[in-house]
């Protein structure tokens, strides 16, 4: 095998699995390198790292689709548009926890009628009901 990473070498260090590789280069979010006459391909440590990438701007909350914008971002060195992703994306997280939130205390005082008792109905299921 020449020089460079298997699949599964390069799946291990970056602590994802072959389908994940996989289905990455089927997004376009991972180049596939050719396959040799030896009939395994050889993949740059460099990918361990835009695997890492990829990982930790999901774990940020990014979409996939995102996280091909930011590659394509990273690569052209326009930190004002990376920026205004980032922007977005927080004003995102911040109105799903203001949801959140919101779901929690409606959540929380239909279970405090519930532990109250007395009623011939379920409080949740009367508010699920539109009742």
């Amino acid at each position: 095998m020449a020089t460079g990473l298997s699949i599964g070498k390069l799946a291990q260090a970056a602590g994802v699995n072959i389908e994940t590789i996989r289905y990455y280069q089927r997004r376009g979010l991972l180049d596939e390198p050719p396959k040799p006459l030896s009939g395994y391909r050889c993949y740059l440590p460099e990918q361990v790292k835009r695997l890492r990438f990829i990982k930790r701007a999901q774990a940020l909350g990014f979409t996939l689709d995102e996280v091909g914008a930011l590659l394509t971002l990273d690569a052209s060195c326009t930190c004002r548009e990376t920026r205004a992703l980032a922007v977005r994306k927080l004003a995102l997280i911040e109105q799903k926890m203001a949801d959140l939130a919101a779901m929690q205390q409606v959540l929380g005082r239909l279970v405090g009628q519930c532990d109250a008792g007395g009623g011939a109905t379920c409080p949740i299921i009367d508010a699920l009901n539109g009742e």
